[in-house]
């Protein structure tokens, strides 16, 4: 699993942001097909609907999971309001995910977890050293 991660010194895991990311657009891109193709279903059902190809509705639901919608193009069913709302809270959950590694990258300055590894590993060298010294006390008292 070299590819996902790479572990550091103190033990801990560091997934790789670019590649967390290109998996997550590729997931969102595999969801928005497949519903695109759920939606163009309920919208061709209905003869006033202005959602008439897949490439509109592939478009609708990109617009909705990025949460920009033009209103160029949208549902006039009950199913094609469904597949379009359930898309908006998926894509909002994982745009705003690749939204989170980008702000990680950028302010990475900030991020205390590198702190907190050193101190947990000052933490156990504290504890072998006190380890050791209650050993030596103990025994002197014996």
């Amino acid at each position: 699993m070299d590819f996902l991660y790479h572990q550091d010194k103190y033990g801990v895991k560091n997934y790789k942001t670019r590649f967390l990311a290109i998996v997550v657009m590729a997931i969102i891109y595999c969801i928005i097909g497949v519903a695109a193709g759920v939606l163009h279903y309920f919208e061709s059902a209905n003869p006033q609907a202005n959602i008439t190809t897949y490439g509109q509705a592939f478009w609708v639901l990109i617009m909705a999971s990025s949460t920009i919608g033009f209103g160029d193009f949208y549902p006039t069913t009950v199913g094609g309001y469904s597949v379009v709302t359930v898309m908006f809270y998926i894509g909002v959950g994982m745009m705003g995910y690749i939204g989170a590694l980008i702000a990680s990258k950028i302010m990475g300055f900030s991020d205390t977890n590198v702190k907190n590894r050193e101190l947990r590993h000052q933490n156990a060298e504290i504890l072998a050293q006190v380890k050791l010294l209650s050993e030596k006390v103990d025994k002197l008292n014996t």
